[in-house]
């Protein structure tokens, strides 16, 4: 999970030592040295300065997430996802989980897989740069095959590189340049929960993708557009309902993010939107300036878990002049990833169909949902 809204889930599930992140059963975990304690740190909020914010920090909860829509030149297409969390709990070594998963929008498929790793080596970021280089461990040989490839997201040497083969064969190599400036979330990137903490949030909205994607047998030369969240604080819990995550780029150089967060009973109590425009320039959008309504007609069922997902949204943004309609591409993008994060969500991308003051404008958008499983 990611995001604003990520968080609130996501920060529950890895509260305890014994939780799903720290998934590594307790007789076969490695015995590695706990972290030095942490230095004392200047109350919060302070500014995100760049490059520093990249790197890993001493917080409860953090993650790099990356979603994006590769496309080649005879007509293929198709969305990906890529994350690293990392958490941090009392003397426990530090824990990783990550997920990957690639939809084939034109065949209709979609794959992913899952990975969870205890210990500092993860982190391999040079020593006094502001980059992150990552790096999550195959698991053992299965049926006499070698042990998978490691997973990798970094941008210690240039343009962000993600690096991922899935069991299947489905594989990841993909270069990233940012377009836009950072963007910062709710005006300066400083996110207070009040009494259940906080959160620093970023994000690079609009990054040029190319590189390799394979499906099988098959390796296709990509290029497209892949939007980055990096977030982090000590915050271990903020709510308990789910939410709803929407993540578009417009062809007119608009993007735009709102999150949709629950609390136990159904209601909305945190409501907010980013837009960017074309120039980088982005301003906060609270409750009032937008309106997401789920069409009732169209939803999707789990044969999996049973879960009902809504499987299409109009956005309203009366200030701006936009409606945005999102279908997904492939009804069945649904996750379960209980063993590393202990929650089933769904994340896929998404049909756009658009109109700015009347006028069509074409696109690409990721939605994420949680809170709809049992």
């Amino acid at each position: 999970m990611r995001r604003f809204g990520s968080l609130v889930i996501l920060a529950a599930l890895v509260a305890a030592c014994s939780g799903p992140i720290l998934a590594n059963p307790t007789s076969s975990a490695p015995v590695i040295p706990t972290a030095s304690p942490r230095p004392i740190a200047l109350p919060d909020p302070q500014p995100i300065v760049f490059p520093p914010a990249d790197r890993a920090h001493d917080r409860l909860t953090e993650w790099w997430y990356y979603t994006g829509h590769l496309a080649d030149d005879v007509g293929g297409r198709w969305g990906f996802e890529f994350v690293i969390f990392r958490a941090e709990r009392g003397s426990f070594p530090v824990t990783w989980a990550s997920h990957v998963a690639v939809t084939d929008e034109t065949a209709k498929t979609f794959v992913f897989a899952q990975r969870s790793e205890v210990g500092p080596q993860v982190d391999q970021s040079p020593a006094n740069v502001g980059a992150f280089s990552l790096a999550i461990q195959g698991g053992p040989p299965n049926h006499g095959s070698t042990a998978s490839p490691t997973w990798s997201m970094s941008n210690a040497t240039g343009p962000d590189q993600l690096h991922a083969t899935l069991d299947d064969g489905t594989s990841l190599d993909i270069a990233l340049v940012a377009t836009k400036p950072p963007t910062f979330h709710d005006h300066d990137g400083w996110i207070d929960f009040g009494p259940a903490g906080g959160s620093y949030y970023y994000s690079r909205t609009a990054m040029a993708a190319t590189g390799t994607l394979g499906v099988g047998a098959a390796r296709s030369t990509v290029h497209g557009i892949a939007w980055f969240d990096h977030q982090w604080g000590d915050f271990i819990s903020v709510g308990g309902g789910g939410w709803d995550w929407f993540a578009v780029n417009l062809d007119d150089g608009t993007d735009l993010t709102i999150s949709l967060v629950r609390a136990a009973d159904g209601s909305t109590p945190l409501v907010y939107g980013t837009l960017v425009d074309g120039s980088g320039h982005a301003t906060h959008l609270d409750r009032t300036e937008f309106e997401v309504i789920a069409d009732p007609a169209r939803n999707w069922t789990s044969p999996a878990t049973g879960a009902t997902y809504p499987a299409g949204w109009t956005v309203h943004i009366p200030g701006e002049g936009l409606v945005i309609d999102l279908t997904p591409t492939v009804a069945n993008q649904e996750l379960d990833t209980r063993a590393t994060t202990g929650v089933v969500y769904w994340e896929g991308s998404q049909i756009v169909s658009a109109t700015r003051n009347g006028v069509p404008v074409d696109g690409q958008a990721y939605v994420e949902l949680t809170g709809y499983s049992p």
